[in-house]
């Protein structure tokens, strides 16, 4: 589950949780707001807990390059034959087997034949 949507949830389930008893303290409750107000608690503290209980967001897959051709850059490119990721891309597994021939030329190329 993606965090922002964990966030939201959890904010709600404490929302409803919280607000619950303000519906017994505006009246005296009969039985229909009591059944009301203890679903309504109920439902904000299973949805904490089923919240609490989600796998970490965002799970990397693994990653591989195995046999890659050839790449060149020129130019100020920038060639790789294994894998690049963005600082950002979060963690897994990354592995990169047998990778071709990855070449630069000319000022501000550059170029990877493993991880980058």
């Amino acid at each position: 589950m993606p965090r922002s949507r964990k966030i939201t949830v959890m904010v709600v389930a404490v929302v409803l949780t919280a607000s619950t008893p303000f519906f017994w303290l505006l009246d005296n409750p009969d039985t229909g707001q009591l059944v009301a107000a203890s679903v309504q608690g109920a439902t904000g503290i299973a949805a904490l807990v089923w919240a609490l209980m989600q796998s970490p967001a965002n799970p990397q897959p693994g990653v591989a390059a195995i046999d890659t051709g050839k790449a060149k850059a020129t130019g100020g490119g920038r060639a790789s034959t294994g894998v690049r990721r963005p600082r950002d891309a979060g963690s897994g597994s990354v592995r990169a087997e047998r990778t071709g021939d990855a070449t630069a030329d000319g000022p501000g190329s550059s170029a990877s034949t493993g991880i980058d």
